[in-house]
């Protein structure tokens, strides 16, 4: 009994780390075997003459398979893994038992060992066998791949569909040889799309590109405006006036749709035809310049450019992928012809190193949404259905819950259009085409059009040193559109800027490409330089300027609306109240320390004065939020704060403490407003840190100060603080007259009354 119960104690004993250990792998460590002097006897089987020859003689892999003794850990740990509490602990006494007797017997004789050993051996079958038994239900709920990947955290993508969208292995049919005779007969008409591509730039060329010298032109389109188009090269001039350009060439499965494009803006309303901003926009993207659009507000143009850049993507793609598909078709026959002893025609470059040539960035999944629409009502035929894949699976992802829609309060126009449907900023998904099917949900590496948010593919992309990152798929895109790109600003604009760093980069794998068929331009290193770029905001921004100066190398050049406003939003100021204008001297736009020092020695000391109390900061970076809050912490003013990350409970408590007067100061961030558009009460002193990214945003915060009904109007105040890289921003407030005097005055303040009179 000794002998037994010390055993026991060995089990007993067992640290978590070595029950952890064993659970996962079987068996204990093996630092703490006990190694026993007794060896084991060896067991002669003798095999029955029905055993056939293949039993008789097996390799050694299925020898080595054949079920083992059970040891005394395997025992606890099939014990271990009982379902319930209760049974666990009556079974690990009973195994106790079992295992302290099999240790006990091991010193017994050698017949009764060959005993046990059998009986040991029938009890594991029926073991294996329930072990078996209970792996059956993890194995088929695995097979439901939709829930599995959901739970588990995976991204989902469309493996089914590979070979009927791979393009290496399908050909032409009937539209795509017509395509091909088209693109042939097109070669006249000087096709803008092959033009681009078939262009073939030197050394000296890329030098001068990379250089940044550009002469620029100003012309004037009839609905674009004033158009200023910048080019690196001579030999490729600036784009002429309207009259003079001819409308795109357009794939034959697209000319059905080419006069009802708008239908999939208004999708219950009567057909229309392009509009005149359409065309003119179609037309300068067909010249595969890259665009800079800033006028593209969600409530006017908005709709009308995301169906123009869909169209044009998508008649790139199916062009690229007719080609392909065609040249596969011509590759076949010349490797019959070869074979008949005919000689072999020139190589056909028709790829890029990887499959992806279109990236779309939008920053909502309403957006993505919407695109995807698009696509799918320029590809469909009146009467003819489409063949989506997971179609039902894209409008629950993508489409709008009723958690998504924005809340009954009031909220301006441009809120409601902004943040209606599906509003999160975190998703990614690749579309394949193929003749008149698509295929969501495609991998990368197999898709045509990828279409994300800059968060979305920063999660992806990873950053330098991680081992899982990858970069290879943005390697040969041609297209790049990047919308509403004002919003990007109030979300990260640091992803979208790694997004533009890893974009036309050589791959590090080869992805099974066939080199025979790339360009030469992608195997130049040279994508970069003929890769289209396409930018559309609302308003204009300097940081989204930078996106075509410094992160953009089309040799075509580039072309940006430049239509100046001549009435500015402090026209829509309704109350009476004097604004205060003073300039900063700074050399650098990233320069924010000469700002921050003239805001903390010139501006609010005036406002120290418990007289000038309930006065709202308004803060554009969120940098300079913190800034300041850690500022005003330090030197202990009476100041409360509001930012995006704030709660609804810190929400509440600061507004109802700045209306009541409890708090004098109230710092308030610009993307606080964008996202939230809250009315705050109780403002008598408003002092702008720095002119707002939205001009309509100046004048719906003064606006402000006849709510709260509190104090005169003759005692409210505003500042607003500017330098010379402000230049659009003050513009677009004040006027373009009145700006450009502000700028090139001597003065370093400027006053301006708004309300009853007009602003003088």
């Amino acid at each position: 009994m000794g002998k037994r119960r010390q055993n026991r104690d060995i089990l007993m004993n067992l640290s978590k780390k070595q029950k952890k250990h064993l659970k996962e792998f079987g068996e204990e460590h093996p630092f703490h075997d006990i190694v026993s002097d007794v060896h084991e006897r060896t067991q002669i089987v003798k095999l029955t003459d029905a055993e056939t020859p293949k039993q008789q003689f097996r390799p050694e892999s299925e020898e080595e398979d054949e079920p083992e003794q059970k040891t005394a850990y395997q025992k606890l740990l099939s014990t271990l893994s009982q379902p319930t509490h209760n049974e666990e602990s009556e079974n690990e006494e009973s195994t106790e038992d079992e295992e302290d007797e099999s240790l006990i017997d091991s010193d017994s004789a050698e017949d009764n060992e060959d005993e046990e050993e059998a009986e040991e051996l029938d009890q594991d079958v029926p073991l294996a066998v329930d072990q078996a038994n209970d792996e059956e239900p993890i194995a088929q709920a695995g097979d439901d791949s939709v829930e599995h990947l959901a739970a588990v955290g995976e991204e989902f993508t469309d493996k089914e569909h590979e070979s009927q969208f791979c393009l290496e292995i399908n050909f032409s049919g009937d539209e795509e040889t017509a395509t091909v005779e088209c693109t042939a007969a097109q070669d006249d008409k000087k096709d803008s799309f092959l033009q681009h591509l078939e262009t073939e730039l030197s050394e000296k060329d890329v030098e001068g590109i990379t250089s940044g010298t550009k002469a620029k032109t100003h012309i004037k389109w009839p609905k674009l405006g004033t158009l200023l188009c910048s080019t690196p090269l001579e030999r490729f001039g600036p784009v002429g006036h309207e009259r003079d350009t001819s409308p795109p060439s357009i794939h034959p499965v697209l000319e059905a749709n080419w006069n009802s494009v708008n239908q999939t803006a208004n999708p219950n309303e009567v057909q229309q035809e392009l509009s005149p901003l359409q065309l003119e926009l179609l037309t300068l993207l067909a010249t595969y310049r890259d665009v800079y659009l800033p006028e593209s507000s969600p409530l006017s143009q908005g709709p009308q450019v995301r169906v123009a850049y869909c169209h044009h993507a998508l008649n790139h793609v199916m062009k690229a992928n007719s080609r392909v598909l065609a040249h596969n078709a011509q590759l076949k026959e010349q490797k019959s012809e070869t074979q008949c002893c005919a000689e072999p025609q020139n190589e056909l470059r028709d790829q890029g190193l990887t499959r992806p040539k279109v990236l779309i960035l939008v920053p909502f999944r309403d957006g993505a949404l919407r695109v995807v629409h698009t696509f799918l009502s320029l590809l469909e035929k009146r009467g003819k259905k489409m063949d989506v894949s997971h179609k039902k699976r894209f409008k629950e992802e993508f489409g709008e819950e009723q958690e998504d829609k924005p809340s009954d309060l009031m909220r301006p126009d441009d809120y409601r259009a902004i943040f209606c449907g599906n509003i999160d900023d975190h998703f990614r998904i690749g579309l394949s085409f193929l003749k008149r099917s698509v295929r969501l949900y495609a991998p990368f590496y197999s898709s045509d059009i990828i279409i994300a948010s800059p968060l979305g593919l920063r999660t992806l992309l990873g950053a330098e040193g991680e081992n899982n990152r990858d970069v290879d798929f943005l390697s040969s895109i041609e297209l790049l559109v990047v919308d509403q790109a004002d919003i990007f600003l109030m979300q990260n604009w640091e992803h979208l800027l790694h997004v533009m760093q890893h974009l036309n980069l050589q791959p590090l794998d080869s992805h099974g490409v066939d080199f025979s068929r790339v360009r030469m331009l992608n195997l130049n290193n040279w994508a970069k330089h003929y890769r289209q770029t396409l930018v559309f905001s609302s308003v204009p921004d300097p940081q989204i300027n930078n996106l075509l100066t410094k992160h953009s190398f089309n040799y075509r050049g580039q072309v940006t609306t430049k239509n100046i406003p001549i009435v500015g939003s402090i026209c829509q100021v309704l109350v009476q109240l004097p604004h205060v204008f003073q300039m900063i001297t700074t050399d650098s736009f990233m320069d924010q320390d000469v700002r921050f020092q003239f805001f903390v020695d010139k501006v609010l000391p005036q406002y120290r004065d418990s007289v000038m109390s309930h006065t709202l900061i308004y803060v554009p970076s969120y940098f300079d939020y913190v800034r300041l809050r850690n500022f005003m912490k330090k030197e202990e003013i009476n100041f409360m704060s509001l930012c995006e990350y704030s709660t609804k409970s810190e929400v509440s408590r600061a507004r109802h403490f700045f209306q009541k007067g409890d708090k004098q100061f109230l710092l308030f961030t610009e993307r606080f407003h964008f996202y939230k558009r809250y009315t705050i009460k109780g403002i008598q002193n408003l002092i702008f840190y720095g002119l707002p990214t939205y001009p309509h945003f100046y004048s719906e915060v003064c606006n402000m100060l006849q709510v709260g009904g509190q104090g005169e109007e003759a005692s409210w105040t505003c500042t607003a603080l500017y330098s010379r890289y402000d230049a659009q921003r003050l513009t677009a407030i004040t006027g373009a007259p009145r700006a450009a005097q502000m700028l090139q005055s001597d003065k370093s303040v400027h006053l301006f009354i708004t309300g009853e009179e007009k602003a003088s």
